[in-house]
């Protein structure tokens, strides 16, 4: 009896970071310091000394049950940018500048290949997000999952000096909501889609008029990752008091999570075109739209609050930094939460 014999192949995973290797290495920043293989993932803070007071950031997050869309369609080249965005985009929320990533694949069996295709999308998420992918840890877990399933969850580290964090704590009535739209159904209620549609080969397969493409596509589509968007808006001088990065509880659960007490945040549902892929799915499932907007992104990945008299600005920024941006609502005085009109 040995190790292999016992399901954990030790040479598949010394494969498996060979092939990785290439794609780790495009997302190296200056700051990193020694090679792939270490035991631990060095970050020179250098970059970071002008901050007046530096605050790091930190985000974890995985794609949920997303994943068995890849399982179901053979496909994993992108996975691993929902992976990275779940978590940057909740480090550029605050205002911060993602740093490094790190990633956890858990798999029943270690294919290399298959491994190496999961990580090169982790990387291609870093290089949208400008983190450098430092470390990360393929688990082999034979008699725990199936041998063609895994699992997989990444960490961010990001910096923001004091001064800039954003906290809504200056959000006041007049305030405008800008929405940043989103790329589908990102990485959140994918219990409920599997639910909807049949998660089969054919289903997924099927294509629609109305998506101008197979349903497999559009949901597999992966998670907008909004760090150049909002980067390009500090440097464009606007200062954004509030940010919130539309995951799950949709509209209703993150939107007030980024008010002060006392005001709503009243979002008009007509100002933007909500994605067919939404119009699909709650047709399909016959679910109520109260439940789609506390579910879903409907269509906006991010929404951010801003003085009224910086709303060219910002729109003008996000659209340069080739995301598209909406007008969606305004701030007023009332209890904390939000009211869709």
């Amino acid at each position: 009896m040995d190790y292999k014999k016992a399901g954990v192949d030790i040479e598949a995973g010394y494969q498996s970071v060979e092939l990785m290797k290439k794609h780790v290495k495009e997302t190296m920043r200056p700051e990193v310091l020694g090679g792939l293989g270490g035991f631990s993932g060095a970050f020179s803070m250098n970059a970071i000394k002008n901050m007046e007071n530096p605050v790091l950031l930190s985000g974890t997050d995985g794609c949920g049950t997303k994943v068995k869309l890849a399982f179901l369609m053979n496909k994993h080249d992108t996975i691993g940018i929902d992976c990275v965005a779940m978590c940057v985009n909740d480090v550029a929320c605050a205002g911060g500048e993602p740093l490094f990533f790190l990633d956890y694949i858990a798999c029943g069996k270690n294919y290399p290949e298959k491994i190496a295709t999961i990580v090169k999308g982790v990387a291609e998420g870093c290089k949208q997000a400008g983190a450098a992918l430092v470390g990360g840890e393929t688990a082999e877990h034979p008699g725990l999952m199936p041998e063609d399933e895994y699992d997989l969850a990444g960490f961010a580290v990001g910096v923001v000096d004091e001064k800039d964090l954003i906290t809504g704590a200056d959000i006041k009535e007049g305030d405008v909501l800008i929405g940043i739209a989103s790329s589908g159904v990102h990485s959140n209620g994918f219990s409920l889609v599997r639910k909807v549609f049949d998660m089969t080969k054919e289903s997924l397969n099927t294509y629609y008029d109305e998506l101008g493409r197979t349903l497999g596509e559009a949901l597999l589509e992966p998670t907008r990752i909004y760090v150049k968007a909002l980067k390009s808006v500090k440097e464009a001088g606007v200062t954004i008091k509030g940010c919130s990065h539309i995951t799950g509880g949709g509209f209703y659960e993150n939107i007030p999570r980024m008010l002060p007490d006392g005001i709503c945040a009243v979002v008009k549902k007509d100002s933007y075109e909500v994605p067919a892929i939404f119009k699909l799915l709650q047709r399909t499932g016959n679910i109520a739209e109260e439940m789609m907007y506390n579910t879903y992104n409907m269509g906006l990945g991010m929404v951010l609050a801003v003085s009224c008299g910086d709303v060219d600005k910002t729109l003008e920024a996000i659209n340069a930094a080739g995301d598209t941006a909406y007008v969606v609502g305004s701030c007023k005085p009332g209890e904390k939460g939000v009211k869709l009109c």
